[in-house]
């Protein structure tokens, strides 16, 4: 092997020592100089591998099964559920529940007009975190009024 020769041509290429591939073992072992290795390269007994990519077609496998759906279960997830899950399905997990309530007490005369349409705008800015948080503030500010039966419309 001539490792001297190999590392001059490697730095002749511009490329690993690695990449160096000596074709004719003779003619290269007489070569001192820099000037040798060049009209070697240019004669072809030294010739400059091309480059080694990576591969994608495992990477390419699995983004197809990610496609369909598959590789998405519990030991693939990193973070909480809360995380992972998309924010507008909790939104709306909270908002929905709120409105519904909120609707209940205005049509049981519980809350009037002016309350609900404060509180509707509240829910939409997030104030509440949840129905509890929501019943908590009306005992609070003393908005809830005894129960009444709903007026019939006629």
């Amino acid at each position: 092997m001539h490792l001297s020769q190999k590392i001059v041509a490697a730095k002749v290429l511009k490329c690993g020592v690695s990449r160096v591939r000596i074709l004719d073992e003779k003619a290269v072992g007489e070569a001192l100089t820099r000037e040798d290795i060049r009209s070697l390269i240019k004669k072809g007994a030294i010739i400059k591998l091309p480059k080694q990519g990576n591969s994608r077609a495992h990477a390419n496998k699995i983004m197809e099964q990610k496609k369909k759906g598959r590789r998405i279960g519990r030991g693939s997830r990193k973070g909480t559920k809360k995380t992972t899950a998309p924010k507008k399905r909790t939104w709306i997990k909270t908002v929905r529940p709120l409105r519904r309530l909120l609707k209940e007490l205005r049509n049981t005369n519980r809350i009037d007009k002016d309350e609900y349409r404060e509180l509707y705008l509240k829910i939409k800015g997030g104030y509440f975190r949840n129905k509890k948080h929501l019943l908590l503030y009306l005992k609070e500010k003393e908005l809830l009024k005894k129960f009444e039966k709903p007026k019939s419309k006629k």
